[in-house]
């Protein structure tokens, strides 16, 4: 992997609920310059509204927050360059961007994986990233609810594959699936 050996890449696994951002926010908060990038778009649903602002008051007042749904591979390659750390909440609705905004264009939908991907491995500062692990539960009903499982998926594994640690999150608890939990957040 071609990073220096200060900048990693974490991905953070978990179920809803699980403490995941929380185990982010903790890694990246040894950071001194730390921007948050949200892949979550404003809407009018009260509910994320109301999501959206709890995970805003939790983080430091002192981090910097970019919010972008597609283009996480770009924001990666411009933000780094000013940060310790950027931690990307989450890939699970990354996915759901891209099914939105891709539909049937897989091409298109891929580059954006694919750029992401090249991104991290480049990365000038840590990354730590969020997802959603969605492959233990129920075969959705509907097709699109499988190409999303399916979507989410395949992002986590290929992020994995170029991750330095890997944790997944159950019941609060961090769980090693590849490097080590880092000593600042172990229990």
């Amino acid at each position: 992997m071609p990073h220096s050996q200060s900048a990693s890449v974490t991905l953070v696994l978990g179920g809803v609920r699980s403490g995941k951002s929380r185990l982010a926010q903790q890694i990246a908060e040894r950071a001194e310059r730390v921007t948050f990038i949200a892949t979550a778009e404003r809407r009018d649903d009260p509910e994320m509204h109301a999501k959206i602002e709890r995970h805003r008051s939790d983080r430091p007042l002192n981090w910097v927050t970019i919010e972008e749904p597609i283009q996480l591979g770009q924001t990666i390659r411009e933000a780094g360059r000013n940060n310790d750390i950027l931690l990307i909440d989450c890939l699970t609705l990354f996915a759901s961007n891209l099914l939105e905004a891709y539909d049937e264009d897989t091409a298109g939908l891929q580059a954006q994986i694919d750029q992401l991907c090249i991104a991290l491995k480049t990365a000038p500062c840590s990354v730590v990233l969020v997802s959603n692990e969605v492959g233990s539960g129920v075969v959705p009903a509907y097709e699109l609810g499988r190409r999303f499982r399916d979507l989410v998926g395949e992002i986590n594994q290929r992020v994995a594959s170029i991750s330095d640690t890997v944790l997944l999150m159950v019941a609060g608890l961090p769980f090693s699936l590849k490097g080590s939990i880092p000593a600042e957040v172990r229990q």
